[in-house]
């Protein structure tokens, strides 16, 4: 068993990626352009600069920071009626809890987005830290924002899980030098990711058998 477990949060323990997703497509019309099916999982999970790069580089010319905005008004919009919990959340947050390891949501979403979806899912006070990707300069797949809470939790980031349903996310784990583990959502595992993760699983619930059978 890590020390420590950061978490992913959109896709991972709530299911809002596909909502990114559906906002993605129903936005893009208004901007002029037809929707690339390619790319949801590629801004998946990315912030800041990189997020504003992987928009200008599917749809060139766009106003990505616009496109940006509307994109997350529509989905702030959706969570603001309900935050929907995954499979498993509650039960693995438990049961890492109760085996004395630290938690962390490292996502790159809004810090007010992340403490909104975590005290709306009764997840106050669960986690020691929340951290948004907003607050560094080289976001996911850049590996900066798993390094970062790892030393703020004062772990090793090679004593943390990192639990992620993004490739982007995915890389970032693997390239910070956690043992990540991929939970699949909207995105089938790369050749990357199935080389570089611990284990890839359906769900969290399955991920917790894992760590109780010793698998991971």
């Amino acid at each position: 068993m890590k020390k420590a477990a950061i978490f992913d949060m959109d896709g991972t323990m709530f299911d809002t990626e596909r909502i990114w997703k559906e906002n993605w497509e129903r936005v893009i019309p208004e901007f002029g352009f037809v929707h690339n099916p390619e790319f949801p999982k590629n801004v998946c999970g990315t912030s800041g600069e990189k997020m504003l790069e992987v928009i200008r580089g599917f749809y060139p010319g766009i106003d990505a920071k616009a496109y940006r905005a509307a994109v997350r008004a529509g989905v702030n919009a959706e969570i603001a009626v309900e935050v929907p919990v995954k499979a498993g959340l509650y039960e693995i947050v438990e049961y890492l809890k109760g085996e004395g390891v630290k938690l962390a949501v490292a996502s790159s979403s809004q810090m007010e987005k992340i403490r909104y979806c975590v005290e709306t899912a009764g997840l106050d006070g669960k986690f020691d830290m929340l951290f948004s990707g907003t607050e560094i300069e080289h976001g996911k797949p850049a590996p900066d924002i798993f390094i970062k809470v790892a030393e703020a939790l004062g772990v090793a980031t090679s004593e943390c899980y990192v639990l992620e349903d993004g490739l982007n996310g995915v890389y970032a784990g693997i390239a910070s030098g956690a043992d990540t583990i991929m939970i699949i959502d909207l995105t089938e595992p790369d050749e990357r990711a199935k080389e570089g993760c611990v284990g890839i699983y359906n769900s969290l619930l399955e991920v917790m058998d894992a760590m109780q059978a010793g698998d991971i």
